[in-house]
């Protein structure tokens, strides 16, 4: 009413008052103040990658060296994101009617686990390990790249039937600092005007070796996007280059080496001071001297249970409190590894080694941190092992190893479905049965199940299959036969309750 009244008599100043009152109404967290610090980020993503990408790069390189809780936390990421025996496979090529064509699948597999023995130039990773490899640089450095070679090449020999080999490059082969505005050039990658990859300009031997001049021109190779593979984490939209998993949480890693290193060092301190001599009243104490009259050095031994009878009149033995170890040192780490869990994406469990709690608890948060591995093993799939698939059953097709049957829908020819590490079982029994009731209710399927444990069903149904066939001819019965399982189905208690009313 009283702003009603003021814009009668005077709009201006009504007009005043309620420019004041937006200008007062922006968010508390943006008003400076002494008690809160107000740092900003207003550069592009480029920008902020350019000034600190390298020095973290190499700030996360130290810290897996040198620190324990580091290394675990890179080992967490790469076991639960890619896995003991890589991202799986299961080709899925289609026959015109939309079923699996199952003999030229297995023709692909075949071909696809000889190529995965040497599937890149140097012959000293097998596919698992140079996934492995390759995520913990991704996850370690902010990315990683590869290279595509592809068909006949002068002085590489490819050591498998389908001429296609990987080149697994650290991130440092693409120079950070290379900026071209003329050329569209943004950190060493070449872009079209709607800012898509187009080149890469590689440098041809690592920089870090030390013998390069730093220029670009001659020491760079210009290789297209096509044939690229680069795995970064972006923060930001329109982020040309990724940034170190570890960089929200560098200074709580080094602070809390730190804080432990000081710890120990006052552990070792405490544990070489046994005690102290007590002199007493001044005039009741009499010093040892030598023969010139100089103050005799003594040497107490320490030993279990033994006896002081050798105290000078007016001494006592004392021995040192030093609190050490420091009792509040476990809480104290706990807390700091619970917080720095969260920036890279792991469990606290997995990160501390500290496993005690119920059976929910540690469940909810295994499936809570399984969350974050997905998502990070689906952007792994889609930006690294798919590309790589598509591009070695195209390099099989044109190397003849592969002929397209004729009822087989050419679209689908590099379709697959791609196994990521599974969430484990906590309680197996407990799984088994909640499994056992999906798939008995048409709510799962038995190759569903397969997967979920990380293996192929192809696999599996065909090691079952020669199992069972040596237990028929040794005239024995396998109990795991359903066609020998004599057990009867026991209802659930909604079944009880409908029995129970027909009785009634």
């Amino acid at each position: 009413m009283v702003d009603r009244a003021i814009s009668y008599l005077s709009p201006g100043w009504a007009v005043r008052r309620a420019h004041a009152r937006r200008v007062l109404s922006y968010y508390e967290a943006a008003k400076p103040s002494t008690l809160q610090k107000q740092r900003k980020e207003t550069g592009s993503a480029d920008v902020a990658v350019r000034r600190a990408g390298a020095a973290m790069r190499q700030q996360a390189r130290h810290l897996e060296q040198n620190h324990d809780i580091a290394r675990g936390v890179l080992s967490t990421l790469v076991n639960n994101v890619v896995g003991p025996a890589g991202i799986g496979v299961e080709p899925q090529p289609r026959t015109k009617d939309g079923e699996i064509h199952d003999v030229f699948a297995r023709q692909i597999e075949q071909l696809y686990k000889e190529w995965c023995k040497r599937p890149e130039v140097t012959w000293i990773h097998n596919w698992p390990a140079a996934q492995r490899l390759t995520a913990r640089t991704w996850f370690r450095d902010g990315e990683a790249l590869g290279k595509k070679l592809v068909g006949p090449i002068p002085s590489l020999d490819h050591g498998t039937n389908v001429p296609f080999s990987l080149e697994l490059l650290e991130p440092d082969y693409l120079p950070l600092d290379y900026d071209d505005e003329g050329r569209r050039i943004i950190q060493g990658i070449e872009h079209n005007g709607w800012r898509r990859p187009t080149v890469y300009h590689i440098y041809k031997a690592h920089p870090g070796n030390g013998h390069l001049i730093r220029t670009y021109a001659g020491n760079t190779t210009r290789v297209p996007a096509a044939k690229m593979l680069h795995l970064a984490l972006r923060d930001r939209l329109g982020q040309a280059r990724g940034v170190t998993v570890f960089a929200s949480i560098m200074s709580r890693l080094d602070d809390l080496k730190d804080y432990e290193e000081s710890e120990r060092i006052a552990a070792k301190v405490a544990a070489s001071m046994a005690g102290y001599i007590k002199k007493g009243v001044p005039d009741q104490y009499e010093q040892d001297v030598d023969e010139d009259g100089n103050s005799a050095a003594r040497d107490l031994r320490f030993r279990p249970g033994m006896i002081f009878d050798d105290l000078a009149p007016g001494e006592e033995i004392g021995t040192i409190d030093t609190s050490r170890p420091n009792s509040g040192l476990e809480g104290h780490r706990n807390g700091q590894l619970r917080a720095l869990a969260s920036g890279p994406g792991v469990t606290y469990s997995s990160v501390s080694k500290d496993y005690n709690g119920s059976y929910s608890s540690q469940r909810q948060e295994l499936v809570e941190g399984w969350i974050a591995y997905g998502v990070l093993s689906d952007e792994f799939v889609g930006k690294f092992v798919q590309p790589v698939y598509e591009d070695f059953i195209q390099a099989a097709l044109l190397a003849g190893q592969l002929v397209i049957p004729s009822d087989v829908d050419p679209k689908t020819v590099d379709d697959a479905l791609y196994i990521t590490p599974q969430m484990p079982w906590i309680d197996p029994d407990k799984e088994a049965k909640g499994w056992e009731r999906l798939e008995r209710n048409g709510h799962a399927s038995g190759p569903e199940i397969v997967r979920r444990r990380g293996r192929s069903p192809r696999d599996v149904f065909e090691q079952e299959k020669v199992w069972r066939r040596k237990w028929r001819e040794a005239g024995e019965m396998i109990t795991a036969d359903p066609a020998t399982e004599q057990t009867t189905e026991i209802p659930d208690d909604e079944e009880k309750e409908d029995e129970n009313r027909r009785q009634a």
